[in-house]
């Protein structure tokens, strides 16, 4: 539990508090495939990734995949959609790899919200921070430069992840990626 004892302090919160809290963790191991929660249904539960990959990823009608973002060590998996308007998951959250988190029930995140925790407060700016940076990668990049940019800023999860992950998440298919990686490559 030291891993998510330290991710608790970082939080702000207090001893007592973090102590509260890690009575209630519960560790799960996963495999990769496995689910953390389903599209359409509403989170019991948020964690916190101790080690591996997941990912938020979209299921659309016609067999499409988008990854909405990865999540690897020390990243907190919540639907911030789902707690707002007390709905189910538009996306599923899914491990990529062999992962461990420490799940946390949802009715935690939401006392925290209601009594405006500085917890809360420090997750969802992390959250808004990281939305307003991918949102401005999606909109103003080319998909070279989408791809250059997850290589400068996410080299550990390139070894991690197949291309048509890679590809869901910079919004492209994985024969553009295949097609920008052969660029890249004759260019050098």
């Amino acid at each position: 539990m030291a891993p998510l004892a330290r991710a608790l302090t970082i939080l702000g919160l207090t001893e007592s508090e973090s102590r509260s809290l890690l009575v209630q963790a519960r560790q799960r191991t996963l495999v990769p495939g496995e689910t953390l929660c389903a599209q359409g249904r509403a989170p019991t539960h948020f964690h916190l990734l101790e080690e591996g990959v997941c990912h938020g990823v979209y299921h659309t009608e016609a067999g499409r995949h988008y990854s909405k973002e990865f999540y690897w060590e020390g990243d907190w998996v919540i639907g911030f959609e789902s707690l707002l308007e007390s709905d189910s998951l538009a996306f599923e959250l899914q491990a990529l790899t062999p992962a461990r988190a420490f799940a946390l029930p949802m009715a935690i995140l939401q006392a925290w919200r209601t009594g405006r925790h500085p917890a809360y407060l420090a997750l969802l700016e992390t959250q808004l921070l990281f939305k307003e940076r991918k949102e401005r990668l999606l909109l103003l990049s080319t998909p070279e430069q989408r791809y250059r940019h997850f290589c400068d800023h996410y080299p550990e999860l390139l070894a991690r992840l197949a291309d048509y992950q890679i590809a869901a998440y910079l919004g492209i298919t994985p024969i553009s990626l295949s097609r920008i990686k052969a660029r890249l490559r004759h260019a050098d």
